[in-house]
């Protein structure tokens, strides 16, 4: 494989950590595809494949989490945190809900009574956000 100039591994490095810092920096749980057209203005050579490639290499790092396929499609989550998401059943948005996990003692018990060793937790809630939770409870008191 043909060593990358210097230049190029910077050009690399910053793109990684451009869509390291879109990922972190929003809390709509983004595809990658919203990744890659939020950074495509400013790095017109930017490819889908790298964004995927780099979420993929958060994943494995622990710097980013997949939240698996939502409405088609696969969600990321840059705040590491032990906390649940919410799918809003009304217009597809995921929210982070925290203080919803069981915590390291309750860990330790599941695994105890199961004979396995849960090593964490995630957990998903459907329903609707607060916004269309706003709406719905408009509706039914019209």
């Amino acid at each position: 494989m043909p060593e990358r100039s210097p230049k190029g591994r910077e050009n690399f490095s910053r793109k990684r950590e451009a869509i390291l810092n879109a990922l972190r920096n929003t809390d709509a749980h983004p595809t990658a595809e919203w990744v890659y057209r939020q950074l495509k203005p400013e790095y017109p050579d930017l490819s889908l494949g790298t964004v995927y490639r780099n979420l993929g290499r958060f994943q494995e790092t622990g710097q980013a989490v997949s939240l698996g396929v939502i409405g088609g499609y696969e969600r990321f989550d840059g705040d590491t945190s032990p906390h649940a998401h919410l799918v809003c059943e009304g217009c597809g948005a995921v929210v982070d809900v925290h203080g919803a996990l069981p915590g390291p003692g309750e860990l330790e018990a599941i695994s105890r009574d199961s004979g396995c060793r849960v090593d964490s937790a995630s957990v998903t809630f459907s329903g609707l956000c607060r916004e269309c939770a706003k709406k719905q409870e408009a509706e039914d008191g019209a």
